[in-house]
């Protein structure tokens, strides 16, 4: 999945979900190793005339180092060749998130505040379960727990067939199926799906996926997506991508980059600008440009 053609045809159908309100943030972790191949290390960048829908504009710059390409509809890519020197990757990554993320401040402030609002209900969940603890309290949790359950156990259900079980008490339930699992408990959910996991929050609108592959993570709110992706492995492959449901008042609406290099650089860096938000063949060429130069 560590390709942007993916995130960009994804979102639009995540910003537009999210036009009632609603705030999702998905966060997949990854375990297995790197099965791809090694990353060149390089000192200039090659920089074609055209790239798939990328047409560079004028000459590459002397140093190697950066070059930069139009696209339709007025969209910009900019190449670059990295040196971390003494700085992390992570910390490299992040400047060009903050420049890209400028462009589009709007959708910046969308998720910013859906950040807010999730560590707000976190704060609220925590003084709750203190005050759950309290003594004063703790009887009387009990006794309505006990008393739930005697209820529960009147509104059970069972059922069992070849290859299939289900346990149902009260908002509680418990799916077996040939390669799938669904356990659930009110407003929580586990799933998993041959080599996928699921967990689902509904009370805090989170959902956590796991696979085997690489780890993504997504926050979206009214009309405002923010993915990252990354690999395993110690080389560098990753990925960002923001996008807006409506253009920003800086005329962007899609910003991201590709990420690539190894571990110890230098990183080959495509960033994008579009002002479309299905930009796919943009963000395709620039991947492109980035797998000339390192490889994939």
């Amino acid at each position: 999945m560590h390709h942007l053609l993916w995130p960009v045809c994804a979102l639009a159908l995540m910003t537009a979900a999210c036009d009632s309100g609603g705030t999702v943030r998905i966060t997949t972790t990854t375990s297995g190793k790197d099965a791809r191949g090694v990353l060149k290390v390089i000192n200039t960048l090659q920089c074609p005339q055209t790239q798939g829908v990328l047409t560079r504009k004028g000459s590459a710059r002397a140093d190697g180092a950066t070059c930069v390409y139009s696209g339709p509809r007025g969209a910009e890519v900019t190449l670059h060749l990295v040196s971390l020197e003494d700085a992390s990757v992570h910390d490299m990554l992040k400047a060009f998130e903050d420049r890209l993320t400028a462009a589009l401040p709007e959708a910046m402030a969308e998720v910013r505040s859906s950040e807010d609002r999730a560590r707000a209900d976190a704060a609220r969940a925590e003084a709750d379960a203190a005050r759950a603890e309290d003594d004063a309290h703790r009887a009387e949790a009990d006794a309505a727990r006990a008393e739930a359950t005697a209820a529960a156990a009147a509104e059970s259900a069972h059922v069992s067939a070849p290859g299939v079980r289900v346990d149902a008490q009260g908002d509680k339930a418990s799916v077996r199926l040939p390669g799938m699992r669904i356990d659930a408990d009110g407003d929580r959910a586990n799933i998993k799906i041959g080599g996928i996991t699921i967990r689902a929050d509904d009370k805090n609108s989170q959902v956590n996926v796991a696979s085997d592959r690489e780890t993504v993570s997504i926050d979206a709110a009214d009309g405002a997506a923010r993915i990252r992706t990354s690999a395993p492995g110690e080389a560098v492959r990753a990925t960002f991508l923001m996008t807006a449901d409506q253009s920003s008042t800086t005329g962007w609406r899609v910003v991201g980059y590709e990420a690539r290099g190894p571990s110890g650089g230098p990183i080959v860096v495509a960033t994008v600008r579009g002002k479309d938000r299905n930009e796919n063949r943009v963000f395709e060429a620039a991947k492109a440009l980035v797998t000339l130069n390192v490889g994939d």
